[in-house]
């Protein structure tokens, strides 16, 4: 397959170690998948969590697009009950202008957090996500029904579109839209036991061609670690099994080292929880995880993977991405 790879960072945070480290390191593995041939590079929002740093998306996709010069750079995505539809149009408006043709726009409509965090966010209400989606586009068009309230209201920098959009989703909820608006759609299997087909079918169905998108472009998001060895990326994969018993029990701690995970206790149904979130995640050497991915985007019908790997080492981290750009053939610059 001539399958197109990106990367979706969350800024991983592990234990002995700092946020202000995983930032600088979301800088080098930008700058390494640039080289390496990857066709864009996101950050998720989450807040109030010590395991990953990417609070602020839109600034660490200002610093990222700054530090490089040809990948794309976005957001994946923006939870937009979060953010008023200005203020989210304001930057993304400056974002284009300043790397243009360079940034994507991905959105969502969960909150990315506790409901405790959430409620000190003071954001919307999920059922209004149609309705914020409506008045950011709107508004950065400048085309709000001549009845809204906020008809008159300018967005600044004015002369520069909104990045394309992408609609993000784990349930298939935000599909249907996406292909009705005529944007990207993105599906997170790296986190949704929900099969991916399903909801890419109904957007490919409901898509409607706009100038940003003449075609449907479908994302899949997988959790992947990828080592030289099945040995290893298993070794490295330890600290992913520790991390999700702790969030299952409400724990948010940095990510654990491998050495912390392989000596843990597990109780029979802390090995339940552990096998469960396993089975979303794809581990292996670089041609057994290629096969992986491969099988998943033909089964899914993406025309593009996007890779989120959660492992205690920076170095780690980045060697994986650097196999499976060997592995995928992809260009190197």
């Amino acid at each position: 397959m001539n399958l197109p790879l990106s990367i979706l960072d969350l800024a991983p945070i592990g234990a002995g170690t700092t946020a202000v480290q995983a930032l600088r390191e979301s800088v080098e593995l930008a700058r390494l998948a640039e080289r390496r041939g990857y066709t864009r590079y996101w950050f998720a929002e989450h807040h109030g969590m010590p395991s990953i740093a990417s609070s602020a998306p839109e600034i660490l996709i200002a610093h990222v697009a700054a530090a490089t010069r040809t990948i794309r750079v976005g957001s994946g995505g923006i939870m937009l009950q979060n953010h008023v539809p200005l203020k989210a149009a304001e930057v993304f408006h400056t974002l284009e202008a300043l790397h243009p043709g360079r940034i994507d726009l991905g959105i969502g409509r969960a909150p990315g957090t506790d409901p405790t965090t959430s409620a000190a966010l003071r954001p919307f209400s999920p059922a209004q996500f149609a309705e914020q989606l409506a008045e950011l586009v709107g508004l950065s068009r400048g085309d709000l029904p001549q009845d809204h309230p906020f008809r008159s209201v300018k967005v600044i920098p004015s002369g520069v579109p909104l990045p394309p959009i992408w609609l993000l989703g784990s349930s298939g909820a935000s599909a249907r839209l996406a292909g009705q608006l005529g944007m990207g759609y993105g599906f997170a299997s790296h986190f949704s036991p929900a099969p991916a087909a399903p909801a890419i079918d109904a957007y490919r169905a409901a898509f409607q061609p706009t100038g940003r998108f003449e075609r449907p472009h479908a994302i899949l998001a997988v959790a992947v670690i990828c080592a030289a060895s099945a040995e290893h990326a298993e070794r490295l994969a330890a600290s992913y099994d520790l991390m999700w018993v702790r969030i299952s029990r409400g724990e948010f701690l940095p990510i654990p080292t491998p050495e912390e995970a392989l000596a843990y206790p597990y109780t029979e149904a802390e090995r339940a929880i552990a096998r469960r979130h396993r089975e979303l995640l794809i581990v292996g050497t670089p041609d057994e995880v290629r096969t992986r991915i491969e099988r998943a985007a033909s089964e899914a019908a993406a025309d593009e993977v996007i890779i989120a790997s959660t492992v205690h080492e920076p170095a780690e981290r980045r060697k994986g991405y650097d196999l499976l750009a060997d592995a995928f053939g992809l260009p190197t610059a």
